[in-house]
């Protein structure tokens, strides 16, 4: 990373960027791509990276907004993976409630390739596994609050062909996500005067609601997290991608494996995390030369300490935002506590530009930042990191240096 201050292309501030957003269909802040790309383009943003769940479907179309708003378009994805291994031995990794489970993302992927017959397996036992989780969960949870005095009519079927009509696209993007199934019983509920809606949630939940019944988000975020989640008479268990599939998968894709990064977004810190640099050295010893984080969750503090020790063990780290609930944060990157360090925003800044370049390169039959096993490219790992940051700065910063 060069050494000091906030710089982008010949010197100049850098640009805003963010690496990890989630686009309709899947839940997000935003109600369509256009909504999406609007709010991105009215902040001035200059690269913005989709980060979706289990269909990649609406890529185009985010590819075609981005475009015509001037914003590079930057191809991810997010696996809900699991380590056996570390399952085994009860380890927290970056999900708290779920020993040996691990959040991964692919950043700088092609979605628009003819996948592989390894690609086109795994795509489609992560989207298949989901949707079969789906549709039971939403017959468990229409059963329970019809015996709570709530008939709700509600099926995935249903609730799907909603998501799609609200987000503009085809059901057949639509693969159903707990925050919609919360939405849409959300909204049954709604149907009902204040009174009877209590009623019915003690019921449902065996002991009073704890939040305000007329505010929306609030009794999403309670119906997922008292009858959906482990142990809630609405919980289907996951089906996590194992670890090597997710990895091999971004690699088929032309990608680069990522690690989404928790950190003090939960206390006690997950013990895989702790301490930063021990996780930056069991992320390279796993293949793993990029990270995420998600500074919303994290403090200024942390980020640092993080971004430091990634950056000691030549892991670029990269930020992001996911706009996954209903609330409208900026597109912006900043901290739970204030605004991302200048050092935090160059290394961001950094990453985005390898994002950037290694996607542009690949597509173009050259070399990215990994190969297709995985490994840094160059013989000069330093070197070809700042020659890839170069590259990615002028495909960002296009139209200034015009």
């Amino acid at each position: 990373m060069t050494d000091s201050g906030v710089r982008g292309a010949a010197g100049a501030a850098i640009p805003l960027v963010n690496t990890h957003v989630h686009f309709p269909p899947n839940f997000s802040a935003f109600a369509t791509v256009a909504d999406a790309i609007g709010a991105a383009s009215a902040e001035g943003a200059r690269a913005v990276g989709i980060s979706n769940f289990f269909d990649q479907q609406v890529y185009s179309a985010f590819r075609d907004q981005a475009d015509a708003a001037g914003i590079v378009a930057l191809y991810g994805l997010e696996f809900i993976t699991l380590d056996d291994d570390l399952a085994a031995a009860g380890v927290r990794v970056n999900d708290p409630a779920n020993p040996g489970r691990m959040y991964l993302c692919g950043k700088g992927i092609a979605p628009f390739k003819q996948k592989s017959p390894t690609a086109q397996r795994i795509a489609t036992e992560i989207r298949g596994g989901n949707d079969e989780r789906a549709t039971a969960m939403v017959g468990k949870l229409a059963d329970w609050f019809a015996s709570s005095g709530l008939e709700t009519g509600l099926t995935a079927a249903g609730i799907a062909n909603d998501v799609a009509a609200a987000a503009g696209v085809g059901v057949e993007w639509v693969s159903l996500q707990e925050r919609h199934i919360a939405k849409a019983f959300q909204g049954a509920l709604f149907t009902l005067p204040s009174p009877e809606r209590a009623a019915v949630l003690e019921r449902a939940y065996g002991s009073a609601s704890k939040v305000d019944l007329d505010d929306a988000g609030a009794l999403q975020g309670e119906i997922r997290s008292r009858l959906i989640k482990v142990g809630t008479p609405g919980y289907v268990p996951e089906v996590p991608l194992g670890f090597a599939d997710a990895y091999s998968y971004v690699l088929e894709m032309d990608g680069i494996p990522t690690y989404p990064t928790l950190a003090d977004g939960v206390s006690p810190i997950c013990p895989f995390e702790e301490p930063a640099e021990n996780l930056a050295a069991q992320l390279v010893a796993r293949g793993i030369h990029a990270a995420e984080l998600i500074p919303i969750r994290n403090t200024v503090a942390c980020v640092d300490a993080y971004v430091r020790a990634f950056i000691g063990a030549g892991v670029v780290v990269m930020g992001g935002t996911e706009h996954n609930t209903p609330d409208r944060i900026p597109i912006e990157v900043a901290c739970v506590d204030g605004p991302v360090s200048d050092y935090a925003r160059q290394a961001f800044w950094e990453a985005t530009c390898v994002v950037a370049a290694h996607q542009h390169l690949v597509a173009n039959g050259e070399p990215g930042y990994v190969d297709a096993s995985g490994a840094r490219t160059g013989d000069d790992p330093d070197a070809r990191r700042a020659e890839l940051v170069a590259i990615g700065a002028a495909l960002i910063t296009k139209e200034e240096q015009q």
